[in-house]
């Protein structure tokens, strides 16, 4: 099913402050800032319905074929974290500004792909998937259906964390994919995960509880704390005038890294009106998994069960040699998920990466990548001009 909704805008419209009682949706967030937004609607080889978010032009109206940028966001996440700081900072207008048409990819069951064509969002069956499956059957599809709809057979790749950790799954196994790129920017690269320093992500990969406690835990197999209610609780939580607002700030901090500095806490009610996205447990286990055994490797479902699916007692470890697209390595020295560490293991087993950059600013942590109060010159303006260098 391929299905495009144009959205409405007010062609010249400023930059809107958003008052702390309203908080919208992705697509909403870019109309009131005055850019177009089109939602694209496809459905993957297994059923699920997603939908991207495109930023065709900037403000002012323009015909012209552009490069495409493709955005995949990270755990948690979706479409909106490339455009909830605003204008000024927000990559996805940045990019919208500065030439590229951009496309925003949402994994299956995050806030804007809870369908299927046949499963119930509410039933387990629906959450049985890791982010292999998001690299195999979400990005394919999404993919094909970018360079379909442009006429174009290349197109740059923006990644970050989750949103890198599922296009190498992709490029390993299905490796005709490697040739879609003009470039791929790897933001905060996350696969091996030995040296995680986040306590949250730790405390998660102590527990991991087995699949059935966790399903008896949520009612299915969702992540019970990524779901709508937890959005809705840290809307009114995280109000600017709240007296728990810091509280707000401090589960950023422990998940991703502190950098106080870097953080505006009059956007926080409209972040955390966004994170975190929903995800299955099998996504959070896979990452677990990743961080008790120093290995990138394929869901681990027990010796039984892996003997049964793969033929043999432990899970395959992904084919990193086998990706030949030219990658950038971007990293950050106070990055609590991808530690420099597990970055540099990463960095050693890829046989193509053209750029290694280090943010240069020694607090950058893994949430800065998208909402740091100076990400524009601190390092989006390097990125952009490694994509421009990519462009043929």
């Amino acid at each position: 099913m391929l299905t495009v909704v144009a959205l409405s805008y007010v062609e010249g419209q400023t930059e809107t402050v958003l008052d702390d009682t309203e908080y919208p949706g992705m697509p909403e967030m870019v109309i009131q800032n005055g850019y177009p937004v089109e939602n694209h609607v496809v459905t993957t080889s297994d059923g699920y319905v997603l939908t991207m978010h495109r930023i065709p032009h900037g403000k002012v109206p323009d015909d012209t074929k552009r490069p495409v940028v493709f955005l995949q966001h990270a755990l948690f996440s979706s479409s909106a974290d490339w455009v909830v700081v605003g204008p000024a900072r927000a990559l996805g207008y940045l990019l919208a500004d500065h030439g590229y048409d951009v496309w925003m990819g949402n994994a299956r069951g995050n806030t804007y792909s809870r369908e299927h064509e046949i499963l119930d969002p509410n039933s387990e069956e629906f959450w049985d998937f890791s982010w292999h499956e998001i690299g195999i059957y979400d990005l394919s599809a999404m993919l094909d259906y970018v360079t379909t709809n442009t006429g174009l057979a290349k197109v740059h790749y923006v990644g970050h964390a989750q949103g890198v950790t599922s296009l190498l799954v992709l490029l390993s196994i299905l490796t005709d994919y490697n040739n879609y790129f003009l470039s791929i920017s790897a933001l905060s690269p996350v696969a091996y995960m030995y040296h995680c320093k986040s306590p949250i992500m730790r405390a998660l990969a102590l527990l991991q509880l087995p699949m059935e406690v966790l399903i008896a835990i949520s009612g299915n197999g969702e992540f019970i704390l990524s779901s709508e209610l937890i959005q809705s609780t840290n809307s009114v939580t995280c109000m600017n005038g709240s007296p728990v607002q810091e509280v707000c700030a401090n589960i950023i901090f422990l998940m991703s890294g502190y950098d106080s500095e870097q953080l505006n806490r009059t956007e926080l009610p409209a972040i955390m009106s966004n994170l975190p996205a929903p995800v299955s447990n099998r996504q959070i286990i896979h990452f677990s998994q990743s961080i008790n055994v120093n290995n990138f490797r394929q869901y681990d479902y027990g010796p039984i069960e892996n003997l049964d699916k793969y033929g043999t007692l432990t899970p395959p470890e992904y084919a990193l040699e086998k990706i030949t697209a030219a990658i950038g390595l971007f990293y950050g020295k106070n990055d609590w998920i991808a530690d420099v560490v597990d970055v540099e293991h990463l960095y050693s087993k890829l046989p193509n990466v053209v750029k290694y950059h280090e943010v240069p600013y020694d607090k950058f942590t893994h949430l800065d990548f998208l909402y740091a109060i100076d990400v524009k010159p601190l390092f989006y303006d390097d990125l952009i001009a490694f994509i421009d260098s990519s462009n043929i």
